[in-house]
């Protein structure tokens, strides 16, 4: 009982927006809306081996791809510039309909997938790391089985200016640049929270680092609240996937806990 409620909690945060899978929603079983998983083929960065654990998970072809990448996104980027449309819920200190505590002053309001066009016309630059070094000051809570796939410095993908087109959300940067660069990466889509939940990358998973870890999502050195297809890029942003252990703490997350406190 006391792990499905701790299941639940973690599920919550990485997923509405973090990604602990960009994070940030629950895991498909446990999504009463449902949800479907899906998985981009495997071969790992740097010629690290990698556990074929997933081999059963559906892979999405071209067009299944295409069509999840061009639905996430928001509107602004945390460099500043407009505000998001319909679901802006920073001025009247409410949840949205998809269940986003208000979004700090000054930041990207989250932005809906079905109401965003992407422009492939519009090249634009942002960029990607990816990282779960943290797992490193916690081996005696890592999973064993996976020692084969963690990278020795902790570095999945090392820090790189990508191309990416406006319109576009973090997901779809996330999922184009891990296809091309044959890194494992596992989602599942949550309407819930309309945004996809990063579950797994480089077959590290949710939980494999105790009961509190999984992916979570920076954009220009800020955590957002809310998921990692609602996040609308804007060129030069700065995108890290990371790790966390602890929740976030690890990290330097804070908003949980004063959320937690108010």
């Amino acid at each position: 009982m006391k792990r499905n409620w701790r299941k639940g909690l973690l599920a919550l945060v990485l997923a509405v927006g973090l990604c602990l899978g960009g994070c940030t929603v629950e895991r498909p079983e446990d999504l009463a809306s449902g949800g479907a998983t899906q998985s981009s083929q495997i071969s790992g960065e740097g010629g690290s081996s990698i556990l074929e654990e997933n081999a059963d998970t559906s892979e999405q072809d071209g067009s299944q791809a295409s069509d999840a990448a061009s639905g996430s996104s928001q509107s602004d980027a945390a460099s500043g510039g407009q505000t998001g449309s319909g679901n802006a819920n920073g001025a009247s200190g409410e949840k949205d309909q998809y269940q986003t505590d208000p979004v700090p002053e000054g930041k990207p309001q989250p932005q809906e997938p079905q109401d965003t066009e992407v422009d492939e016309n519009t090249k634009l630059t942002c960029t990607l790391t990816i990282r779960c070094d943290t797992i490193l000051d916690h081996m005696d809570q890592f999973n064993k089985e996976k020692l084969s796939v963690l990278p020795a410095d902790g570095i999945i993908y090392s820090t790189r200016q990508v191309t990416f087109y406006e319109g576009e959300s973090v997901f779809d940067v996330l999922l184009r640049e891990t296809r091309k660069n044959r890194i494992h990466m596992e989602f599942t889509e949550t309407p819930l929270y309309n945004s996809n939940y990063i579950e797994g990358i480089h077959n590290i998973y949710e939980f494999d680092c105790g009961e509190l870890s999984g992916w979570m999502y920076c954009v220009n050195g800020w955590y957002p609240n809310y998921g990692c297809s609602r996040y609308l890029l804007q060129d030069g942003d700065v995108i890290q996937w990371n790790y966390t252990c602890d929740l976030g703490r690890d990290l330097g997350v804070d908003w949980l806990e004063n959320g937690q406190k108010n």
